[in-house]
């Protein structure tokens, strides 16, 4: 029978391996879950795959849909890697766009170029005002910070909608949610004519490069990392666990607002109720199947877009629902979850006579 036996050190192979595993063993139960509906598994599977990426005009979109993604699992990053539990980076994103969008309906025809990064930086400041929340509870009352952000989430939400079906919505907008169309220079510029991908991407990409060093060049981002795992040895060593707190907040929270406010003066041009798209949520997987390291999420950042847009197809294509979009979102992180034991354990073929066979 196979038994699973502990290292006695954790596995460098199946550290990195795990995550491609666990795409394979998630591509697998995709076959499976394609055939058990009456679809082509092989047309499924091309949907989710080639399809995003067969033209430019596809890879642009792949590009689109993986920007907020990159970004928002970059601040993550920072936070799981401090012990810190921010799973309210949707609020966050949310409350950016919501900033983002203010500033956005102040612009005029006659508004200058400088109103851009005045956005997105307010988008920035949405976005760590919302996490700084979770920090000043978790700091001052002790307060969990998974449920303190998890919760400031739906009250983004809701923020939003009062805002577009209320003061912000568009009195010439045939009583639909949303607020009235940015003017023309406040949108994001783009990188190629006839694609939507806009300089969002170098920002996420130039931001991947940061965290790099910071994490793995600096000492800032060693005090930080050890700030948020060994509180004690923080302090014998005099760097601040209480610094790391609100640090790793307001990074993933700045981060997350920039995501927002890149999207709605980008791809959707106006704040609508349909903001919140689950990118927060999503980017916590991004950031765990790419191991928290910078040069993984861009990777893992492409894949869960691909999945993203490989629903909205099989949604149009083969008549399924959208939301197979989660199913194999939810498929990759538990695979990964599962395939991530190999990493402390491994598994033995043990005979009946007791001896052992590696495996």
């Amino acid at each position: 029978m196979l038994k699973l036996e502990s290292r006695p050190q954790a596995s460098r192979l199946w550290t990195y391996g795990s995550p491609v595993l666990a795409l394979c063993v998630t591509v697998l139960i995709g076959v499976a879950l394609f055939t058990l509906l009456g679809k082509d598994p092989v047309r499924g599977l091309q949907i989710f795959f080639w399809e995003p990426v067969r033209s430019q005009y596809a890879l642009g979109e792949l590009m689109v849909k993986a920007t907020p993604l990159l970004l928002i699992a970059l601040g993550l990053a920072v936070c799981f890697r401090s012990n810190v539990w921010n799973i309210g980076a949707e609020g966050q994103f949310v409350m950016g766009a919501i900033f983002a969008g203010g500033v956005a309906l102040l612009a005029s025809k006659d508004t200058g170029a400088w109103i851009v990064p005045t956005l997105l930086l307010a988008g920035v400041l949405g976005g760590m005002a919302w996490a700084g929340l979770t920090a000043l509870l978790r700091d001052r009352f002790n307060a969990n910070e998974i449920l303190v952000s998890l919760m400031l989430v739906y009250v983004a939400t809701l923020l939003l909608s009062y805002l577009v079906f209320g003061p912000w919505k568009d009195p010439m907008g045939y009583n639909f949610p949303q607020t009235r169309t940015f003017e023309k220079v406040t949108q994001i510029p783009r990188l190629m004519a006839g694609s939507r991908v806009h300089i969002g991407l170098l920002i996420a990409l130039a931001s991947a490069a940061a965290l790099w060093v910071f994490l793995f060049r600096s000492r800032a981002g060693f005090a930080q990392q050890v700030g948020g795992l060994a509180p004690d040895a923080a302090r014998y060593a005099g760097f601040s666990s209480r610094r790391a707190l609100w640090t790793a907040l307001l990074v993933s929270g700045g981060a997350a607002g920039l995501a927002g406010a890149l999207e709605v003066a980008g791809p959707i041009g106006q704040l609508t109720p349909y903001v919140p798209a689950g990118y927060g949520f999503a980017a916590i997987i991004v950031a765990f199947v790419g191991r928290l390291h910078p040069v993984g999420m861009v990777f893992s950042a492409i894949l869960m877009s691909m999945f993203y847009i490989g629903g909205e197809l099989a949604q149009s294509r083969l008549g399924l629902p959208k939301s197979l979009t989660g199913v194999f979102q939810g498929l990759l992180l538990f695979s990964l979850l599962a395939c991530d034991t190999l990493i402390a354990y491994r598994v033995r073929w043990v005979r009946a006579d007791g001896a052992k066979a590696g495996a």
